[in-house]
């Protein structure tokens, strides 16, 4: 392989079943900064870009608003997921940059700020 190398997904037999709220951080695939790094960003977390980030990037299989089911119904509405999940451990797998074995999860790489806005998006959802 060329440049640059790409982790090779694990073997299913090897594989652990993984907790929820990892998979979400899998599913939105590797990160290179920290999601809560101040002098990365351009401003304060903008729940509404994360919103619509969340919408676009993982509509097809979550629920995304504050009602309704999920269009894939093993893949978990994003409101259940911040009522379930503490944000700091889900900002640290975002950061730490999880990489999926699984192939209906694509990868997208998110920056610093939309890693922040995803997660106040959650919040909000956490509030309502």
């Amino acid at each position: 392989g060329g440049w640059p190398l790409r982790p090779q997904p694990p073997k299913p037999e090897t594989m652990m079943r993984a907790p929820p709220f990892l998979l979400l951080a899998i599913a939105l695939g590797p990160f290179a900064a920290p999601a809560h790094d101040a002098l990365a960003g351009g401003g304060a977390p903008d729940a509404s870009a994360g919103h619509a980030f969340a919408a676009a990037q993982c509509g097809a299989c979550h629920a995304t608003d504050e009602t309704g089911a999920s269009p894939v119904e093993a893949a978990p509405p994003f409101r259940e997921v911040a009522r379930r999940w503490p944000l700091d451990s889900l900002a640290e797998a975002l950061a730490e940059g999880i990489v999926t074995g699984h192939p209906a999860m694509p990868e997208t790489v998110m920056s610093p700020d939309q890693i922040d806005d995803f997660l106040a998006y959650l919040d909000a959802l956490n509030r309502t």
